[in-house]
């Protein structure tokens, strides 16, 4: 069976591209890989992608000199955990405080783990994570 080596993007959907460029680069601090009228890509530590689709906007075939994209798009409350350092853990809650995002839940976990859990704009929940909260983290 060939092999999967690690999740290298994944997407959210969004129904304003500006507001949350303004969550996700102002207030997270992303740094912008690709800008267009219906996505915004954003390095995530140096070895992922959040990509922001503007909802609705990928509902065709997305051709180009290179090939095709599918149709997609998704709706609905989405999850996805950011890694940080555990020792940045109480910087991270000290700054969502500072910049009014309200803290929806923590979690200790049982491997040693700690989570914050938020959400951007569009209701995503947004966790931060320390490590050891998997097998693989």
């Amino acid at each position: 069976m060939p092999r999967l080596n690690r999740i290298v993007e994944t997407a959210l959907y969004v129904d304003d591209l500006d507001r949350s460029r303004e969550f996700y680069e102002e207030k997270l601090g992303l740094t912008p890989l690709l800008k267009t009228k219906t996505l915004f890509a954003y390095d995530v530590g140096g070895s992922s992608v959040l990509l922001l689709f503007l909802r609705g906007a990928s509902l065709k075939v997305q051709n180009s000199a290179g090939g095709s994209i599918p149709p997609h798009d998704g709706s609905g409350p989405l999850h996805i955990a950011f890694a940080i350092d555990t020792g940045e853990l109480a910087a991270w809650e000290a700054k969502l405080d500072q910049l009014g995002i309200a803290v929806e839940g923590r979690m200790a976990w049982d491997r040693g783990s700690r989570s914050l859990y938020f959400r951007d704009p569009d209701g995503h929940m947004l966790e931060l994570a320390t490590p050891s909260l998997w097998k693989t983290y």
